[in-house]
């Protein structure tokens, strides 16, 4: 007997390897997943703006819009911009203004120079700030007052995406996934609505582009797993496990064989790089170094040297 409802892997038309470039961004699965693109070398850049979990105001920071002439907030003798995570924050308008100059122009070349592009979708709930007339990022505290509650619909993010798409983005390929973490501060029926219309939207721009690809890490955790032992304590955020489950089927799904044995290969090395022993000046420990060592010698896949730095750094004589 089974008593989990397994899904399958998708069918992509194309794999990655180590000699590509990612850009992840939108909510919290970006963030994971690059960063274990991070750990196994490739070269990625990971919500450069910060985490952001609505469409629209993701869709604008990617369509070239910096947002350098929209009016900041003032929150405890900080000022913040409406288009970005509260990471961006100064105690000057000119310092903030100019941070986010230089982060921005550094993502859009990144992004322009990326082989795939790994986008989260996270709400389709927005808050609509009345005097900016715009989606925000973040409310940043600001009064509640200042916006409305608005339901984004499929159709908008469909209409955004293609801005994007078309006028903005050379064809390579998009992964779309959908976030699955719950916006309990929305009530979970209107959560349901909101995932509702994401899953939805990404639908739509999936059949509307071939070279986008949906990545269902939604369903991997809420249909496949489906048990809050594969969360974490506040019962919202998938767990290591969790993310480690839905990363295997990242790998097996969209790298390549070459990749996929390195990954295996790195995943011990890994392993062994994070060993802490009782005592470090031992025979045993010493010689554990020098064969770590070796490997990394070997390793002629990746660059090493920032591992060997830290081996040679421990070993005495």
């Amino acid at each position: 007997m089974n008593f989990r409802t397994q899904l399958e892997l998708p069918n992509y038309p194309m794999r990655f390897g180590l000699s590509h470039r990612f850009f992840a961004t939108g909510s919290c699965f970006a963030q994971h997943i690059g960063a274990r693109l991070e750990n196994y070398k490739f070269e990625v850049s990971t919500n450069p703006w910060g985490i952001i979990f609505h469409p629209l105001a993701l869709l604008r920071l990617l369509s070239g819009d910096s947002g350098t002439q929209k009016a900041t907030f003032l929150h405890d003798d900080n000022y913040f911009h409406p288009y970005y995570h509260s990471d961006f924050s100064a105690d000057s308008e000119e310092l903030l203004m100019a941070k986010i100059q230089i982060a921005f122009e550094a993502s859009q070349r990144i992004l322009s120079e990326s082989d795939c592009l790994l986008l989260t979708f996270g709400t389709a709930w927005g808050y609509y700030h009345h005097k900016s007339k715009i989606i925000v990022a973040n409310c940043h505290k600001q009064p509640a007052a200042d916006f409305e509650k608005k339901l984004t619909s499929p159709e908008e993010i469909l209409d955004a995406f293609s801005n994007f798409y078309e006028r903005c983005y050379a064809p390579r390929p998009i992964v779309l996934t959908l976030s699955p973490v719950r916006h309990l501060k929305d009530t979970l029926p209107l959560n349901a609505v909101s995932k509702s219309v994401l899953r939805l939207a990404i639908h739509h721009i999936c059949e509307k582009y071939v070279n986008v690809h949906y990545f269902p890490a939604y369903e991997w955790l809420i249909d496949d797993l489906r048990d809050y032992r594969f969360y974490q304590k506040d019962m919202l955020h998938p767990n290591e496990i969790a993310v480690d489950y839905i990363w295997q089927n990242f790998v097996a799904g969209l790298l390549d064989a070459e990749t996929q044995n390195f990954i295996k290969d790195w995943t011990k090395i890994r392993l062994a790089l994070a060993h802490r022993p009782f005592n470090p000046t031992s025979e045993a420990h010493q010689k554990f170094l020098k064969a770590l060592l070796k490997k990394l010698n070997n390793e002629k896949r990746v660059d090493t040297s920032i591992e060997q730095k830290s081996i040679k750094a421990q070993i005495l004589g």
